[in-house]
């Protein structure tokens, strides 16, 4: 039963776009690999935007309606990372909880899942094997940085479409859950590193003086969610986005966003001896993958 489950949260992340490139991580930005250019949210939307476009030919190929997921535009689909400093940004924004409130409604009703559910089992099971092979497809496992391991299943048109934009599946499994799992070892050095924490703390003076008192930009967000459950939507998103911007603001006057990035560029180095060969799969199959999904999607407008 629990396979069963699983097998269905996987399938509703799929064929809901869950898997996108846009995520709030609590680093700056992804670690680099050595002196290679990370993509920018635009490239790495135009991978993701191409591999569900790739997945949708496929599953037509096999005799299935399949829709991909509502684009958000460019802007709505900024990475925000640790640290905010776009003002305007913010000005507009917020933290941005308007547009995961969008996104969270468009999974909600994605045809996809409800075009699924409309299968007989028969097809239904049919639909998941032409997805992803369903429940008995070969599963691959990686270790993960700080400890235990994560598996993924490895078949249909989910690993077509991977294999068509990163050339190795497995290689591309491996090198991101590696690369993405590094920041259980370098962000709490960023955090505690002492340039960062004097950026930090300039940064919470800052706000106090605009009438905040956050001890950090996590704090600060987690009180405009706080204050989004005792408030009407139309006040708390107001107060959000005055917030935001006294953020924003701090942190850019502090230059703590450049101040984050260039020490935690200084401690994923440190990684490079254990994880270089993970880091540098990662950022030559997404540059593969980004020339390879040029030829398939337009970039988001």
């Amino acid at each position: 039963m629990r396979k069963a489950v699983i097998s269905l949260l996987l399938v509703s992340a799929v064929i809901t776009g869950c898997g996108s490139a846009r995520h709030t991580p609590q680093s700056t930005a992804s670690p680099s690999a050595g002196g290679a250019r990370q993509l920018t949210d635009a490239e790495q939307l135009r991978i993701s935007d191409a591999q569900q476009q790739l997945i949708g030919t496929c599953m037509r190929r096999h005799g299935f309606e399949f829709w991909e997921a509502e684009r958000l535009s460019l802007e709505e689909s900024r990475t925000l990372g640790y640290v905010l400093d776009d003002v305007g940004w913010a000005r507009k924004h917020g933290y941005g909880s308007r547009i995961q409130a969008k996104e969270a409604a468009a999974r909600a009703s994605n045809p996809n899942l409800a075009y699924r559910k409309s299968l007989s089992e028969r097809r239904r099971q049919a639909y998941d094997e032409a997805l992803d092979e369903g429940i008995d497809a070969p599963v691959i496992t990686v270790e993960i940085p700080g400890g235990g391991s994560l598996r993924k299943r490895m078949g249909g048109c989910v690993a077509e479409a991977e294999k068509r934009l990163y050339g190795d599946p497995r290689a591309w499994f491996r090198a991101e859950k590696a690369v993405g799992h590094l920041r259980s070892l370098y962000v709490p050095r960023v955090l505690a590193d002492q340039r960062f924490s004097a950026a930090q703390n300039a940064w919470s003076r800052c706000m106090k003086r605009a009438g905040y008192v956050h001890r950090d930009p996590g704090a600060s967000r987690q009180s405009a969610v706080a204050q989004a459950y005792r408030t009407a939507e139309s006040k708390a998103f107001e107060a959000e986005r005055k917030l935001a911007v006294a953020d924003a603001t701090c942190a850019r006057d502090t230059g703590l966003r450049p101040i984050g990035e260039e020490r935690e560029s200084h401690y994923v180095a440190q990684l490079r001896g254990r994880y270089g060969e993970a880091l540098d799969t990662h950022t030559r199959l997404q540059h593969q993958a980004l020339d390879r999904a040029k030829k398939i999607v337009s970039p988001r407008a």
